[in-house]
Order: structure tokens, then C-alpha cells, then sequence
């Protein structure tokens, strides 16, 4: 797997979880200072293709850069919160809700049926399973498993079932074969102060398309655990040995969630090492990419119960480390607005290199944020990666409001609640996508703003709901979950 299949990697809070701490109220009270801890400067590295960078992405083999945006609490066939999974194929102009493709258990071909409360869609994954040239489609939501579907020259096609593992598949080459391997966690119990211990494989690529891997390797090497279950991933190589890690957000038990830095180490399993965000009461959102160009991934979490800050940890051969951390809010210098307790901060992140100068820049949303009188409408930040790390410089911010993005910012909107980033249209430049769960009365919609060699631009950027692809939207949650 490539360098810039890590780079652009991203996670946050899984559906129903999300939602039920932004419809509690409040993000927790925001801190207003910022502080520092930065590593000397890097050689400006060398900018990743275009070409590379869409591989992951690239369902139907056309260059282009596949959205996928869940739907988790819709109602399939007269199942409540049943879930689904919309498809946009990418294009020279983008994405458009005429090309597309919806996937749920009712659908032809997909293993299982349509299920009350099972949430298909809570999370999924991207990667070329079977090293076809196609990336494939691996989706999570409920007790019944996972499913697969598979990349072709016609886009997803079919169905592979999972048994036993509904949470949180993670792609990644984790052995350093040049494989893409798929790490799996099983549905398990959110509760009590003594969690069981998260428990999971990893499949070793390739995987045939009757689901089979190369073969089943354990998760963790022996003595090794996570505390508690696993509710969101992501994956990417901080310490530069060849074979990708995953950052987990898992239960710890009393109350308590944060986040478990699990490093590749071959077919004997995980090794468990520090990241930002363990312990800290909760972590809303976790990305995954080069923020300073030195050619290890960094991971950027998103804190609001402990710190309400944005916290970057830089990567190196040794991995992460606590005094390699920048700790930043919206008083850092160059961006846009003020903080302001409950704005949300990193509620969702995602990593990419939107200007293609080599270094991989942050996209927060901030749902919390307040645009004029309005409370809670929300925005997105774009706050560019540089040598340094994060300065500032530069930072861009985009709401409802901002002229040439559709739509109108309205109280409770929570735009930006959802995040990624990945080239949709092929020029070279990753675009954003940025959703908001509460638009129209809970049914969703997802925005796209292109991406240029100076950031992000609201110019011919489109927005699209359920409705929109005709698929069902009544309380659907639409955007909840974006990659």
C-alpha cells in the first residue's frame, strides 16, 4: 500500500454514538490557550500523483475518487434504523446524484435482510481486497457481520458475507507485504466499570471473493489486549517500518472512552503503544496522515471532555510520543473566527494534502459553531500541514453562509459533523466532503468544495441529501459517516 493510501485516512465517532452525544447538548467547555511541542523541521518531501492517491478510493478503475456516505437510521423495507450506504462514482465533474449506487441488506446480491435497529452502514472500509486494481467495499452495522462488496470496470458488484465481525473493518498492508490485509472487530457490549477486552483477527490479503483470506492471523500478539470494544478506526504507518497501525477508539470502562494506538508487526499480531486521546474521557474524531512531510504518518485527534483541544502527534521510528505534540485550538494564529465554548473542535478529522505541496493538511468540522446569531449551524476548518507541523497559516473555514456554497445556514444545522477527504474529480487535489446529520429535520445531506493548489474553494462545490438520489430519507442521518 502507498504512501498516500495512509495519508488520506480518517475516522470518527460511529453513527449512533455521534448522535446521541451532539442531541445531549454540548460539547464541553473549550480552554483558550494553546501550546506546543514541535520537532525540527523536515525536508519538503515530494508531492504523491494523483494517480496514487485515488487507488484506495477508486472503486470502477476510472482514476476518479468514490464517495461513500452512510445512512444508518434509515428505514429499509419497513425496518426502522435497517441502514444503508450511498455510493457516488467520481468523475472530471465530480460526484452527482445520478451516478450512484445504494447498498443495504435488502439489496440484490448483498447477504442477509434488511434488520430493525441494526444500523447497516455504521462504519465501512475501502482497499483492494482481492488485488484485482479495483478497491473493494467492506461494510459493518449490526450483529449479523460485515459484508464485501467488489470493485469492477462497472463499479460495486456482489456480496461476501462475514460472519461474527460487525465493527469497525480497517484496511491496510499491517504485514508489510505489499498486500492490503483487513483488520476486524467483533460486536461487542458498550458497558460496565471491567469491559471485556476487545476481541478481532485480522484477514491477511488477498481475500477471494467467496471470503477467503490468505490467511487468519490474531489481532493481538500474545499478552497484548485493548481494554474494551472498538468502535472506530484508523490506520496509517507512524513509524515508518513498512506495515500500516491502527488508532482504535474503544471503551476503557467506568464511563470512559479513548484512544489505543496498535502497531503492525508482521503475522504475529498488533503491539499496543501509546496515541493522543487515551484515557481522555472521550476522543469525536481521529485522522491519520503526513502533517509535516517527514515521511511518517502523524495522527490528529479531535478532544472536547479532556482539553477541548485539536492534539497532533508526530510520527518518527519510534512512533508516537507524548513530547512530540502540538495542542491547538481556534486561537491559534491564522484562523478564521473565535473560540467559543461548544464550537466542537475535531469533532470529525480527516488528513489529506489538499494543495499539493507535499504536506498533509487537516479538515476539523466544528459543529457546535455559531455562524452570526445562529446557534449550532457549524463549519469546517482546512488548516494546512507544513514542516512545522500545524502554524496556522493559512487555516480557511466554510459554513452554510459562505458564498457559493448551496444551501443556508440554519439553527442546529451541525454542518460539518461528518468529514473526508479524496480527489471526486481527478485533477490532483483531494476535495472535501463535510455533512450534516440534522439538516432537514434529522434526514442529512452531504456538501463536496473542490480542492485547488491554494486550499479549498467554495466555487462549483454541490450538495446532495437522500432524496436527491432517491433513496429513503425520513430520519435517515444522511452523512453520518463519509470516506
Amino acid at each position: 500500500m502507498s504512501r498516500a493510501h495512509r495519508s488520506t485516512r480518517s475516522a470518527r465517532l460511529t453513527a449512533p454514538l455521534a448522535a446521541a452525544v451532539l442531541l445531549a447538548g454540548g460539547f464541553g467547555a473549550f480552554a483558550l490557550t494553546a501550546g506546543t511541542a514541535q520537532a525540527a523541521p523536515a525536508a519538503a518531501p515530494v508531492p504523491v500523483p494523483a494517480a496514487d492517491a485515488n487507488t484506495q478510493d477508486d472503486f470502477n478503475g476510472d482514476g476518479y475518487a468514490d464517495l461513500v456516505v452512510s445512512a444508518p437510521n434509515a428505514t429499509i423495507s419497513s425496518q426502522a434504523k435497517a441502514g444503508y450506504v450511498a455510493v457516488t462514482y467520481g468523475s472530471a465533474d465530480g460526484v452527482s446524484p445520478a451516478n450512484k449506487k445504494l447498498i443495504s441488506r435488502s439489496t440484490s446480491g448483498v447477504p442477509g435482510s434488511a434488520t430493525a435497529n441494526e444500523r447497516f452502514g455504521t462504519n465501512f472500509t475501502k482497499g483492494d481486497l482481492d488485488a484485482d486494481g479495483f478497491s473493494d467495499l467492506v461494510i459493518s452495522g449490526g450483529k449479523a457481520g460485515s459484508v464485501i462488496l467488489w470493485g469492477s470496470t462497472s463499479g460495486l458488484t456482489g456480496g461476501t458475507a462475514i460472519a461474527g465481525y460487525g465493527q469497525s473493518p480497517t484496511t491496510g498492508d499491517f504485514d508489510g507485504d505489499g498486500r492490503t490485509d483487513l483488520a476486524l472487530f467483533a460486536q461487542q457490549t458498550v458497558a460496565g466499570d471491567d469491559p471485556t477486552a476487545a476481541t478481532g483477527t485480522v484477514w491477511k490479503g488477498p481475500v477471494s471473493r467467496a471470503g477467503t483470506p490468505a490467511a487468519v492471523l490474531p489481532l493481538l500478539k500474545t499478552g497484548e489486549s485493548v481494554s474494551g470494544p472498538v468502535r472506530s478506526t484508523a490506520a496509517g504507518d507512524v513509524n515508518g517500518d513498512g506495515k500500516d497501525d491502527v488508532v482504535a477508539w474503544h471503551y476503557e470502562g467506568d464511563g470512559v472512552w479513548g484512544n489505543q494506538l496498535l502497531l503492525g508487526g508482521g503475522g504475529a499480531g498488533f503491539t499496543r503503544s501509546w496515541a493522543p486521546g487515551e484515557g481522555a474521557g472521550t476522543v469525536v474524531g481521529t485522522g491519520v496522515g503526513d502533517v509535516n512531510g517527514d515521511g511518517f504518518d502523524d495522527v490528529v485527534v479531535g478532544n472536547y471532555w479532556s482539553g477541548d483541544k485539536v492534539q497532533l502527534a508526530l510520527g518518527s521510528a519510534a512512533g508516537l510520543s507524548e513530547d512530540r505534540v502540538q495542542i491547538f485550538d481556534q486561537d491559534l494564529p491564522g484562523f478564521p473566527g473565535v473560540e467559543e465554548e461548544g464550537d466542537g473542535i475535531g469533532s470529525t478529522v480527516s488528513v489529506g494534502d489538499v494543495n499539493g505541496d507535499g504536506f498533509g493538511d487537516i479538515a476539523l468540522g466544528l459543529p457546535g459553531e455559531d455562524i452570526g446569531d445562529l446557534t449550532d449551524a457549524g463549519s469546517v476548518a482546512l488548516v494546512p500541514g507544513s514542516a512545522s507541523g500545524v502554524t496556522g497559516a493559512g487555516t480557511q473555514t466554510f459554513h452554510q453562509d459562505t458564498a457559493g456554497v448551496p444551501g443556508a445556514a440554519e439553527n442546529d444545522d451541525q454542518f460539518g459533523v461528518s468529514s473526508a477527504l479524496l480527489d471526486v474529480d481527478g485533477d490532483g487535489h483531494l476535495d472535501l466532503a463535510a455533512g450534516s446529520t440534522a439538516e432537514n429535520a434529522q434526514n442529512g445531506a452531504v456538501w463536496v468544495l473542490r480542492g485547488t493548489a491554494t486550499g479549498l474553494t467554495a466555487t462549483s462545490s454541490v450538495a446532495f441529501g437522500a432524496g436527491d438520489l432517491g433513496a429513503p430519507a425520513t430520519g435517515a442521518h444522511f452523512s453520518a459517516f463519509l470516506r
